[in-house]
């Protein structure tokens, strides 16, 4: 493990960004780009880590204000520059990687989405292991307040955070709760203490870290960020628009952005370099900003 991006990420000032769009996110995020049309899956992938390598290569992005950066296994896999991607990352922008490794969601049962079963977990692993990947990150998510499907939900977070622990790298752990639920509030409370339960289960010296939805009531995760074993909590913009995301994170003290679309949101393919990077530059600051509470 790296002690350097370990301390970076536990107490260095700024956000991650959420650069892992998968197969099925990849023609949503590709759309609000300007890339409409594409012959096949490859040429799809290849769009994307284009868009992706576009943002990575900016002078905007760097580890001044982009704490970490979590990538798709793809882009992981894949050189930016002639450098491996995560390499990449490190060693010329001085942003920690990260790489997602759920398999996307089942069906909802019980009020809730839990991941599909991680099949290729640990040849996955195996390789980010072997590119100095420092964390992963895998996602569920809650719909409604069923006390059942939530412990679902981090009991199966929880399992695969230890084998994830076990190879070595920090789990990231996002139990998503709908930001449209009628009963959000009621499932950031079973959600929690369901959360706080568990952590008091993790051995001495082991840390996580969560991927949250901005909560209902302000600093409500104030206990989880403050936790030992959790080493940053982090929050998914959630379908939120970048300004709204920015404005309810800013009222959260110790809580970071990861944000995904909110990132992007106005960048799209056919803008100069010099705008792309202003377009960006802007974005980065306001997040930043956000995160600094």
């Amino acid at each position: 493990m790296d002690q350097e991006q370990r301390s970076k990420i536990a107490h260095g000032a700024g956000f991650l960004a959420a650069l892992d769009q998968s197969g099925g996110s990849t023609p949503k995020a590709l759309s609000q780009y300007g890339v409409d049309s594409f012959a096949d899956e490859g040429e799809m992938f290849d769009l994307m880590h284009e868009f992706r390598a576009r943002i990575i290569t900016s002078p905007s992005f760097d580890g001044t204000r982009v704490l970490g950066a979590i990538l798709f296994d793809q882009t992981m896999d894949r050189d930016i520059s002639g450098i491996p991607s995560p390499q990449y990352l490190w060693e010329r922008k001085n942003v920690v990687p990260f790489v997602k490794v759920d398999e996307g969601l089942a069906e909802e049962s019980d009020g809730v989405r839990l991941m599909k079963p991680i099949t290729k977990l640990e040849t996955l692993l195996d390789r980010a292991v072997s590119r100095r990947v420092f964390g992963t990150k895998m996602r569920s998510f809650v719909a409604s307040a069923s006390r059942t499907g939530i412990n679902a939900v981090v009991d199966q977070q929880f399992e695969y955070a230890s084998r994830i622990l076990d190879a070595g790298l920090v789990p990231i752990l996002e139990p998503e709760v709908d930001i449209h639920s009628p009963a959000k509030l009621e499932s950031e409370v079973v959600l929690k203490q369901g959360i706080l339960d568990r952590l008091a289960d993790l051995p001495a010296g082991r840390q996580v870290m969560l991927k949250l939805s901005i909560p209902s009531v302000d600093d409500f995760y104030a206990d989880v960020i403050g936790h030992p074993r959790v080493l940053r909590v982090v929050a998914l913009s959630g379908g939120y628009s970048q300004q709204e995301a920015d404005e309810l994170l800013a009222r959260n003290h110790g809580l970071i952005a990861s944000f995904s679309r909110a990132l992007v949101q106005d960048l799209h393919r056919d803008q100069s370099d010099a705008d792309f990077d202003h377009t960006l530059d802007e974005a980065i600051t306001a997040i930043y900003r956000a995160s600094l509470t």
